[in-house]
């Protein structure tokens, strides 16, 4: 597809064969760094584009259409009268419903399309709109016709717990409704084309809502991927092999005042701190099954909105702060956990899987702000945490897995509740029992007594050593600190961590050690080295920041000695590992011999923190693998 200009405007052609080289970029001005005006070259940054769709003078051209042909997909350039047709459509009904204006999972409002409407074109919201006024025509005509078969005659509706003909028509209607919101996720104006298969990719391919710059209009009357008919045979399919016995139930409650758990073996997959606002995006499907389902379920489908409020995840624009949505988070997290501990059944643990990448760097250092106040959580609800399982649970192929960086584990924490007499004890007898405990774990986990291969990857070994201690940590109603203040979370995994760290290494270095014991040079999956770093204390963007990996597309690897800058100085180095600082010494003798080396060696020593770090015995046992 090639622009052609024409004076003061422009418009698309088809082109044929191999592409040009000039073609691969686009009209892109780099990454991050906008796209470049097809009339005049002039560079247009992304502020520049946010305050245009801010001030409504974004719009939409048609570049092509791609029809069926004899033999596969044919593409045309675009025709005047199709885009006029398009313009002409008028919706008589539109979503009302406000997106999130400040949330990394929600781009269209920083373009000026802060409504849920405004993500669909005009004709989109007519076919969709016509689609859920058919539903209820269609459930009328069902009713008559299963009342025409002898039904059970009462008209009890479906909601009210009705099996007659009533019933049975708004259950069919209800599937017709996912069917409309299926076709939703695939005609909307933030979809994919996929050049490889030749088709439309839906919207929800992850848990965001992002933007696009070139988007196609499925044909939802087609019979192909986004088409309406396409959508209800891929659900009936589904629904004939779903056995058609028994009774199931979905009950929706309050995870902070539920009783259901109560004598149940519970296995549950909470939310994840901030990272997911589930109640916003339901927001594009819930505006849909009201349009269609509103009588059905009046009760369920009375407010406009999903309802929010109560959803327990840290929204910092809902609580008006992070520190007040943290505080939320912990509060209410701690209420439910309370439940599940208080009700558990006492022949199995409570298994919960956790799995996020979210970090704060300061003064103190990186820390991981959601997996501390959860595990605050889990803790004070009353929980004994015995184990910390690393699951592999994320598929690599799924849309935000491919190219990008994203996670390779869950933790799964095993808890039980912990006894009412668990009574307190000293900093000095918690440090007493790892020391004792953890080698004893640490072996059983490796099976290096046995000499046998460890089952257990290094880079998870560090995520599974923090399930022993914090059994320890978790076994009593408070740690104490020397002044009488109860040992936070966050201390305890420090002292944790410390057990497999060496010589007491910063954590950006026991990251690197770590690393490099199980991938050495060669480059790993940002998964794994997210599930390290959280292990650590630390995170993959603070290592990034210390200059010691390179870290992008969805990979991780170490940087060696040449690859550190040469105008570096230690003593405006704000983030300084001892690893960092060994590999400058490595490189300053490597190229300017043991007068570079001792000028390194001297700025170094000006941080008094990395003097006894940076000595013989690591240069005498590493220094074969790091030359």
């Amino acid at each position: 597809m090639q622009p052609v200009i024409r004076k003061d405007r422009f418009e698309f052609t088809i082109r044929l064969g191999k592409p040009p080289e000039e073609a691969k970029l686009g009209t892109s001005a780099g990454k991050r760094q906008g796209f470049r005006c097809l009339l005049s070259d002039a560079p247009m940054g992304y502020d520049y584009l946010r305050a245009e769709g801010k001030a409504g003078r974004m719009g939409q051209r048609l570049m092509a259409i791609v029809a069926e042909g004899a033999r596969g997909r044919v593409y045309l350039p675009p025709v005047e009268s199709h885009e006029q047709i398009a313009r002409s459509a008028r919706p008589n009904w539109r979503p009302d419903c406000e997106l999130p204006k400040k949330h990394r999972n929600f781009q269209p409002p920083v373009y000026g399309m802060n409504n849920v409407g405004d993500i669909f074109t005009d004709r989109q919201l007519v076919a969709l709109d016509t689609l859920c006024d058919l539903i209820g025509e269609a459930r009328e005509r069902i009713r008559q016709d299963a009342a025409a078969l002898s039904f059970d005659g009462k008209d009890v509706s479906l909601h009210a717990g009705g099996i007659g003909s009533r019933a049975y028509a708004e259950a069919v209607s209800l599937y017709l409704a996912f069917a409309v919101d299926r076709t939703a996720d695939f005609s909307n104006a933030v979809t994919r084309w996929v050049p490889g298969n030749q088709k439309v990719m839906n919207l929800f391919a992850k848990q965001a809502i992002g933007m696009v710059w070139d988007f196609p209009e499925a044909n939802l009357l087609l019979d192909t991927v986004g088409g309406f008919v396409t959508v209800c045979e891929y659900q009936s399919e589904c629904l004939t092999l779903v056995p058609a016995e028994g009774v199931g139930a979905s009950v929706q409650a309050d995870a902070q005042s539920q009783r259901l758990s109560d004598q149940k073996i519970v296995s549950t997959d909470p939310p994840y701190y901030d990272n997911i606002g589930y109640a916003d995006l339901s927001d594009f499907f819930y505006v849909w099954l009201r349009r269609s389902l509103r009588t059905v379920y009046p009760e369920l489908l009375a407010t406009i909105a999903v309802p929010k409020a109560e959803e327990l995840v840290a929204t910092p624009t809902r609580h008006g702060s992070s520190d007040a949505a943290e505080q939320f988070f912990l509060e209410g997290m701690t209420r439910a956990m309370k439940g599940l501990a208080e009700m558990a059944n006492p022949s199995a643990p409570v298994t919960i899987y956790y799995a996020f990448k979210q970090s704060e760097t300061g003064e103190a250092g990186t820390n991981s702000a959601g997996w501390e106040t959860f595990l605050a959580a889990v803790l004070r609800a009353g929980f004994c945490i015995s184990g910390t399982w690393p699951l592999r649970s994320e598929q690599a192929i799924r849309q935000v897995g491919m190219g990008a960086n994203a996670l390779a584990s869950s933790i799964v924490l095993v808890c039980r509740p912990r006894g009412t007499k668990a009574g307190t004890v000293s900093r000095r007898q918690f440090v007493r029992m790892l020391n004792e405990s953890l080698p004893l774990a640490l072996d059983a986990m490796t099976r290096e007594s046995e000499g046998e291969h460890s089952p257990v990857a290094p880079v998870d070994l560090s995520q599974a050593i923090i399930g022993p201690g914090m059994a320890i940590f978790s076994r009593y109603e408070a740690v104490l600190e020397a002044d009488g203040t109860p040992m936070s979370v966050k201390t305890a995994l420090q002292l944790i961590n410390r057990f497999l760290a060496e010589d007491d290494f910063d954590a950006d270095t026991q990251f690197c050690l770590h690393w490099f014991d199980q991938h050495g040079w060669e480059t790993g999956k940002f998964g794994e080295a997210d599930t390290l770093a959280r292990a650590k204390g630390t995170s993959v963007d603070g290592v990034k920041q210390s200059g010691v990996v390179e870290a992008g597309g969805g990979n991780v690897r170490l940087l060696r000695w040449r690859d550190y800058p040469t105008d570096w100085d230690a003593r405006s180095d704000s983030r300084l590992p001892v690893w960092e600082a060994l590999h400058q010494l490595i490189r300053a003798y490597q190229t300017e011999g043991d007068t570079g080396a001792s000028k390194v060696l001297a700025a170094v020593a000006s941080k008094a923190d990395h003097q006894p770090a940076i000595d013989l015995r690591v240069r005498e046992t590493r220094s074969g693998r790091l030359d």
